[in-house]
C-alpha cells in the first residue's frame, strides 16, 4: 500500500460525527441513491420495451407475408400452395449475409466480410383475417375474425389467456371455439362457454357462422383487443370458399430480434415467388415502435441527470474535505510532497466514497426490482402504457457499465477540484494555523 493510499484510508474512516463525517455519509447516500435510480430505470425501461414487443409479436408475428396486391384491396387475397412456401421457410434455421466488417462495433468502410444470423426462423404459421359483425342477444359489434390453424403458436399468447383455455382443434371436423377479448367479452357481456353469432358478407350473400367462447384474452393493447377476436382457420376458409392450401398471411417468429431485417429482406428476395412481399411487423406498425424508441432518450436523460446529481455531490463534499484538511496538505507540502501525491490522497479518498455509494445503490436498486418483480406494487394505467404493473428486466451487462461508467465518469470530474490544492501554499496555511 503505497503512502497516498494509505494516508486516504485513514481519513475515510476518521471523524464520522463530526461535520465532515456527516457530509461524507451525505455523499454516499446520494451516490447510492442516483445509481439505484439509474438501476431501476434501466430495468423498468428494458422490462416495458420487451414486454410490449412481445405483445404485438404474439398475436401479429415478426414477419408477415401478403400478396403484393393487399394494399390496394380491401379483401385479402388467397396465398396458393402456402403449404410447401411454409414447410421452406420453416427450415430456415441461419441465414448467411454480407456486411461491412467492424472493430469493437465501428464499421470499417471498403473492407467486407461474411457474417451468420444468431439465429433462424422458429415458427411459420398460416392466418386468415375477415370482418364480421358478432351478434348476441342484447348487443352486436364490429369484429375481425383471425383464422388460425395447429401451427399457430401459443407460447407467449397463452400467458394472455386470462379465462377458460385456447381453440382446440379436432381432427374431423373444423373447431366452433372462438376466442374473445376482454374488451369484447366486456362489451357484449360475453362468459366462457356463451355462443355468439357472427354473419360475414361474401359476394353480397350473408353468411352466418355460430360460435362458442372457449376463452378470453387480454393482451393489454386495446387497439387490438378491441377489434380482434380468433376462431379456427377451418371455419374462415368455408366461409370464403377457400381450398386447405391457401392462407391470407404467412406469419413467422424469429429466433432472434437482432436479426429480423435481415431474415426479412433473405426471405423477399431469395424465397419469394414475384406477387408476395414480406414485411415485418416495425414496418408494419411502425407508431408504436417508434414511441418505444422514444423510451430510450427518457432513460438517457434520467441517467445523465443521476450523473449529474452525484457529480454536484462529490464536488461539494470533495471541495470541503480539502478545505478542512488545508493543515494536512500545507505539513505534507512542507514535507516535499508533491501536488500530484497530494491530489491523489483526495482522488483515492474521493474513491471510497463513490464505491461505497455504488455498493449500497446496487443493494437497494436491486433489492427493489426483486419486490417488484415479486409483488407489482408499482401498477400502470393498462389502457395508456398496454401494461398493468410495472415490468423489471435486468440485465446484468447494463448494471455492469451503469456502475463502470459511474465510477469512472465521475472520478475523472474529481480531477477538477482537485487542482484546489496546487494553490494552497504550506507557508500561508501553516502561518495561519
Amino acid at each position: 500500500m503505497n503512502l497516498e493510499h494509505f494516508i486516504a484510508k485513514r481519513i475515510s474512516f476518521s471523524g464520522r460525527k463530526s461535520f465532515t463525517g456527516i457530509i461524507v455519509m451525505i455523499a454516499i447516500a446520494a451516490i447510492a441513491l442516483s445509481l439505484s435510480i439509474m438501476i431501476i430505470t434501466s430495468a423498468i425501461i428494458t422490462g416495458f420495451k420487451k414486454e410490449i414487443s412481445e405483445k404485438i409479436v404474439s398475436f401479429w408475428g415478426d414477419i408477415h407475408i401478403n400478396d403484393s396486391n393487399i394494399n390496394r384491396s380491401f379483401e385479402q387475397i388467397p396465398i396458393d400452395d402456402a403449404r410447401d412456401l411454409i414447410v421452406s421457410l420453416d427450415s430456415i434455421k441461419y441465414v448467411e449475409y454480407e456486411d461491412d466488417k467492424r472493430i469493437l462495433g465501428v464499421p470499417i468502410k471498403g473492407q467486407r466480410v461474411m457474417n451468420k444470423t444468431k439465429g433462424g426462423i422458429r415458427s411459420v404459421q398460416g392466418t386468415i383475417m375477415a370482418p364480421g359483425l358478432m351478434r348476441t342477444r342484447e348487443d352486436y359489434n364490429g369484429i375481425i375474425l383471425k383464422g388460425i390453424g395447429e401451427d399457430f403458436d401459443w407460447d407467449r399468447l397463452e400467458s394472455s389467456i386470462i379465462e377458460g383455455k385456447r381453440i382446440e382443434f379436432p381432427e374431423s371436423a373444423s373447431s366452433d371455439d372462438i376466442l374473445v377479448s376482454k374488451y369484447t367479452a366486456s362489451r357484449m357481456k360475453l362468459s366462457v362457454g356463451d355462443r355468439v353469432l357472427v354473419s360475414f358478407i361474401k359476394d353480397r350473400d350473408h353468411i352466418k357462422r355460430r360460435f362458442e367462447v372457449s376463452g378470453i384474452y387480454n393482451t393489454g393493447l386495446e387497439e387490438y383487443d378491441s377489434k380482434v377476436a380468433m376462431v379456427d382457420i377451418s371455419e374462415i376458409r368455408s366461409i370464403l370458399g377457400w381450398s386447405d392450401d391457401q392462407v391470407g398471411n404467412i406469419e413467422i417468429l424469429v429466433d432472434n430480434q437482432e436479426d429480423l431485417d435481415i431474415l426479412s429482406e433473405y426471405i423477399y428476395y431469395e424465397e419469394l415467388p414475384a406477387h408476395l412481399f414480406s414485411s415485418t411487423i416495425r414496418q408494419k406498425l411502425p407508431g408504436i415502435f417508434e414511441w418505444l424508441k422514444l423510451q430510450d432518450i427518457n432513460e438517457q436523460i434520467i441517467m445523465a441527470l443521476m450523473v449529474i446529481v452525484g457529480i454536484i455531490n462529490m464536488i461539494t463534499v470533495l471541495l470541503i474535505l480539502i478545505l478542512e484538511r488545508s493543515k494536512m496538505i500545507g505539513i505534507l507540502k512542507a514535507v516535499g510532497a508533491t501536488n500530484w501525491s497530494v491530489r491523489k490522497i483526495f482522488l483515492y479518498n474521493s474513491g471510497y466514497i463513490v464505491f461505497f455509494g455504488l455498493v449500497i445503490g446496487n443493494v437497494i436498486g436491486l433489492l427493489f426490482c426483486f419486490l417488484q418483480e415479486r409483488f407489482s406494487f408499482i401498477t400502470l394505467d393498462e389502457e395508456s402504457y398496454y401494461l398493468a404493473v410495472a415490468p423489471i428486466d435486468l440485465n446484468i451487462i447494463s448494471i455492469l457499465l451503469i456502475n463502470v461508467g459511474s465510477f469512472v465518469v465521475i472520478l475523472s470530474i474529481m480531477l477538477l477540484p482537485t487542482l484546489l490544492i496546487s494553490w494552497i501554499s504550506p507557508i500561508k496555511v501553516l502561518r495561519f494555523e
